[in-house]
């Protein structure tokens, strides 16, 4: 079964998604770069809090590579959660140079979207809900709605079940059908 767990900034969407895991073992894909603290402390801060909530059972993946994501998605039997698919497309997006419609870019999600599709053992994803605002002031920002809103549809799609976190409280948007 895999499911899409988005929400806004401090939502909860992370801590929701971790519990929808056994606490025995999992893999935990983590999106997110890490930081020399020094540089930026507050990222450094987020990044630790996130490590030290997960159970000691769990296998952390720091990905720095977003094509590990969709290998770890593909190639791991144990359930695993990845978090969260904002950073990651950040990620995509840096190394593409922020470029407008970047191949590199448009593979990646391709490739995650695929690897969801062909699961067969517990997925969760984190991902931060966009464009529920105002339209981004800068080209960037603008990029960066609009690939992960196209990723966001896409795994959607293929998960079978989509749960939006608003202020802290789940809410079903695609139920799981039956298992015959």
């Amino acid at each position: 079964m895999s499911t899409l767990v988005l929400g806004g900034t401090r939502s909860g969407k992370s801590a929701h998604a971790e519990g929808l895991l056994p606490t025995d073992h999992a893999v935990y894909v983590a999106t997110a770069r890490p930081v020399d603290p020094a540089d930026d402390p507050e990222w450094a801060d987020r990044i630790d809090v996130h490590r030290r909530r997960r159970p000691d059972s769990w296998e952390t993946v720091e990905d720095v590579d977003g094509a590990r994501t969709a290998d770890a998605v593909r190639s791991r039997p144990e359930p695993v959660l990845v978090d969260d698919l904002a950073t990651w497309v950040t990620g995509l997006l840096d190394d593409a140079g922020w470029a407008r419609d970047a191949a590199s870019v448009a593979a990646a999600r391709a490739d995650l979207v695929a690897a969801v599709r062909e699961r067969t053992t517990p997925l969760v994803l984190v991902s931060a809900e966009v464009g529920l605002g105002v339209v981004p002031s800068t080209s960037a920002g603008r990029r960066f709605r609009d690939e992960l809103g196209l990723l966001n549809a896409e795994l959607a799609a293929v998960c079978d079940e989509v749960v939006l976190l608003v202020a802290g409280l789940p809410v079903p948007l695609k139920v799981a059908a039956p298992r015959e």
